[in-house]
């Protein structure tokens, strides 16, 4: 079931993607015309309805983890859950997703350098039962991570409805 959020919520989502830990009225301030107690419900329903999540996210380059790469993973077949859910345990992994395509997975990983980094595709992801083939592309930088990611404002969906 999708959640309908109007130009409020999307303001306090916004908001809370700024600072996760902006206080109800300091938000209630910056949005200007809700009382505090609106925006604590508001907050309350966004989370209870899986909208969104509350919690730390590490900066993987904070900690030493500088190098990033995109392992795109061929799996034989029958074997993509088994495959999938070892790399999802593993600790430098920081994303996991089935693909359609050319690759069934793709892998995100963090590293302290570039040799740590071929050594874990290839020693660690090329050695999971199922693997056939990996193919490592470098990232050498994010300009957009998931947690930054906004609710557009309109759809496509209402767009076409519009129109």
């Amino acid at each position: 079931m999708s959640f309908t959020l109007d130009a409020i919520d999307r303001r306090i989502v916004s908001l809370l993607i700024e600072d996760g830990r902006m206080s109800s009225a300091e938000m209630t301030r910056r949005i200007g015309h809700v009382s505090e107690r609106t925006v604590r419900y508001r907050v309350d329903r966004l989370i209870n309805s899986g909208v969104i999540r509350v919690g730390a996210v590490v900066m993987p380059q904070a900690v030493g983890f500088t190098v990033v790469g995109d392992v795109f993973v061929d799996v034989a077949p029958g074997k993509l859950e088994g495959v999938a859910a070892q790399l999802v345990g593993l600790p430098t992994v920081s994303y996991v997703a089935g693909s359609v395509g050319e690759n069934d997975l793709s892998v995100q990983v963090y590293a302290r350098d570039t040799e740590e980094l071929l050594q874990f595709v290839n020693e660690v992801v090329g050695n999971v039962p199922g693997v056939t083939r990996t193919k490592l592309a470098m990232v050498p930088w994010k300009l957009k991570d998931v947690y930054e990611w906004q609710v557009p404002s309109e759809t496509a969906e209402e767009r076409r409805a519009t129109d």
